[in-house]
């Protein structure tokens, strides 16, 4: 069985994503990654915590989109941080 280099990034998202969207998941990513680093946790020890595989954390931080929301969002309110919720427009059409 060959090694397929785009899993070992993690899951692969089918649809083209928005920039700001993308934006707003690197957001996310980085301020749980600050959070993190200020409570003085290590990668290991935040996976621990919140029940994931480290490497699930570093893909927070990496602000990856195909990192399960819950995932996300469990990471930000262990640190104490929430996420506001954000302006839904309708896509345009491809």
């Amino acid at each position: 069985m060959g090694h397929n280099p785009a899993m070992a990034r993690g899951k692969h998202v089918s649809t083209e994503i928005d920039p700001a969207a993308l934006a707003a998941i690197q957001t996310l990513g980085a301020a749980a990654r600050q959070a993190r680093l200020q409570a003085g946790d290590g990668q290991a020890a935040a996976a621990t915590r919140l029940g994931v595989h480290v490497q699930t954390i570093g893909r927070i931080e990496a602000g990856e989109p195909g990192v399960a929301i819950a995932h996300v969002m469990g990471m930000l309110a262990l640190y104490g941080l929430s996420a506001s919720p954000v302006a839904l427009t309708p896509a345009e059409p491809h």
